[in-house]
């Protein structure tokens, strides 16, 4: 499908006639970023790295070209090399859309588009526009990154003006989700022996209100994202016991919806930030000759945040972010509590640097059981170092 879109974009701007207009004419530009990771931690391995010895094991460039050939038409794509300890080590399309603006009540978007829910995940993919290294990994996973960012499908936005009652800011959006079968929510699965051929994918919709009210800076919003029922081929080779025999089988993910409430204010040297989301999921497997499974999720989370810019080149900030899954067994597996401080220092418009401290109760995110064999601890402080370059 990748191919279809990216043909699709081609043909598009192949039916322009570019022979009437210069490369200045299309409005042709590109931009891109490469960064360097690294993280270390007291204990507990993350993120499939070995962060324990600390781990240099995550990098990523990314580069998208856009064009806009004729009046209020925009047409791109970006591409994205990603790797972090076992996930990625691969080239994904982020996105690959043209965009047509009518006016600034209508526009559509189609084609693989952002998925534009939540408050950051429309620019978890711009890692230069924000401060932190790690944005709050309950909504916006960085192991789960290239399945949540964007759908194939299409977006219908605009903005609403209501003078001094504010600006309203909607988005709709209908496509098809895929889900890879490398993506950080099967880690567990594969360990244990179960992988996705094929991936997962099914259709999903969704809405966003973005209220911006009269007071300069303040915005408030809600987003909903529902996705249909999902099944997909699955593949069971047990990693433990004698005997081994590889089953196939079927995984079937229910309905479910994630419902987002945010807030944002920004003025002068100050950002703040809130949001609270809930997600619930039921997935059952089943196997040939075999009782089927069912595993249930009921994950309710939020973060605030705030950001203070110290100097034009030195920003720091601060978060905390709480997940529980309720139907998860009492203990550390239930929930991750993350006290997070950061800095950001821009040595010029193309040169940054991120440094940050994640102070971490629970486990029940972003820890895989292969890399930490003795058992996870209940606490675990993560030092992140991140370098980047833009342009």
């Amino acid at each position: 499908m990748n191919r279809l879109l990216v043909g699709a974009l081609a043909l598009a701007l192949g039916a322009i006639p570019v022979s009437a207009q210069s490369l200045e004419d299309l409005n042709i530009q590109i931009h891109g970023y490469a960064t360097q990771g690294f993280l270390y931690t007291n204990q507990n391995n993350v993120f499939t790295t070995t962060s324990s010895n600390g781990s240099a094991a995550w990098n990523e460039a990314v580069i998208n070209i856009s064009s806009a050939p004729i009046s209020k038409l925009r047409v791109g794509v970006q591409g994205r090399y990603f790797i972090l300890g076992n996930y990625g080590n691969t080239i994904t399309l982020d996105w690959a859309q043209a965009d047509y603006k009518f006016n600034d009540k209508l526009g559509v978007r189609v084609g693989k588009v952002k998925t534009p829910f939540g408050l950051f995940n429309e620019i978890q993919d711009i890692d230069p526009s924000y401060m932190f290294a790690l944005l709050p990994q309950g909504p916006y996973s960085i192991a789960s990154r290239n399945s949540q960012l964007s759908e194939y499908g299409g977006v219908v936005y605009g903005t609403l003006n209501g003078h001094k009652l504010g600006k309203l800011e909607y988005r709709g959006w209908d496509g098809v989700r895929s889900v890879t079968k490398d993506d950080g929510n099967f880690l567990a699965q594969r360990e244990s022996g179960t992988t996705l051929p094929n991936g997962l994918s099914g259709a999903a919709i969704g809405a966003a209100l973005h209220y911006r009210t009269p007071i300069d800076g303040l915005m408030i919003g809600a987003s909903d994202l529902y996705v249909y029922q999902k099944s997909c081929v699955i593949v069971n080779t047990p990693t433990t016991g004698s005997g081994q025999t590889t089953n196939n089988g079927t995984e079937t993910v229910s309905p479910f919806s994630q419902p987002f409430f945010f807030s944002k204010y920004e003025h002068g040297k100050i950002m703040a930030a809130a949001e609270a989301w809930k997600s619930t999921a039921k997935q059952s497997v089943a196997l040939t000759g075999k009782p089927v499974s069912i595993n249930a999720t009921a994950n309710v989370a939020w973060y605030v945040m705030a950001t203070y810019k110290v100097t034009g080149k030195l920003t720091a900030g601060a978060y905390q972010t709480q997940e529980f899954n309720h139907n998860a067994k009492l203990g550390p597996s239930r929930y991750l509590k993350d006290w997070v401080a950061s800095g950001r220092y821009d040595f010029n418009q193309y040169l940054y640097a991120k440094a940050e401290e994640h102070f971490i109760k629970g486990t029940e995110t972003d820890f895989d059981a292969t890399l930490n064999p003795n058992g996870l601890k209940p606490t675990t402080n993560l030092t992140i170092l991140k370098f980047g370059f833009s342009f």
